[in-house]
């Protein structure tokens, strides 16, 4: 009996290993899109990582954007403002079916961002994403960025 139940905490500790490497995998895809935001190729694998139905909940009026309006931002906006944008997973977490990264964000705007011109100027900002995962597809992601601590940089002197 101990024999059987070391081989089934075995091959649930495999199991469970293998759900966490194809979830980190599947949300790797949202921090590749948003470190080449002008790729056609890196956009579609992200409309390929969500869901019809996923939306982006970023702000506290419970405003939601889809991944097409995501898209637009972040291949629009973004990638034009800050052409050198970098975002990378840090440290991913698994728990269930939720996904909580930490990220970072840098890059040099070429004008003006949220208002404040810090052309010239770079900034480095910590990010937090939760991300739900279902049937292999992004759901929802929850971002917390800190761009009030980007906008700060780039106004000092």
């Amino acid at each position: 009996m101990e024999r059987l139940n070391l081989s089934v905490t075995l091959f649930l500790i495999l199991f469970s290993g293998q759900v966490l490497a194809d979830n980190r995998a599947i949300v790797q895809t949202f921090y590749d899109f948003l470190s080449k935001p002008v790729s056609t190729d890196a956009a579609d694998v992200f409309k390929e990582s969500t869901s019809e139905n996923w939306d982006s909940i970023g702000d506290y009026s419970g405003g939601k954007k889809n991944y097409e309006q995501f898209i637009g931002q972040i291949s629009g906006f973004f990638a034009k403002l800050i052409p050198n944008l970098n975002w990378g997973a840090q440290g991913m977490i698994q728990y269930a079916n939720k996904v909580v990264v930490r990220g970072r964000a840098t890059g040099t705007p070429n004008g003006p961002l949220f208002g404040v011109d810090g052309e010239g100027k770079s900034f480095d900002i910590l990010t937090i994403d939760i991300h739900t995962i279902e049937k292999g597809k992004i759901i929802s992601s929850y971002p917390v960025e800190d761009w009030a601590g980007a906008l700060q940089q780039l106004s000092s002197k």
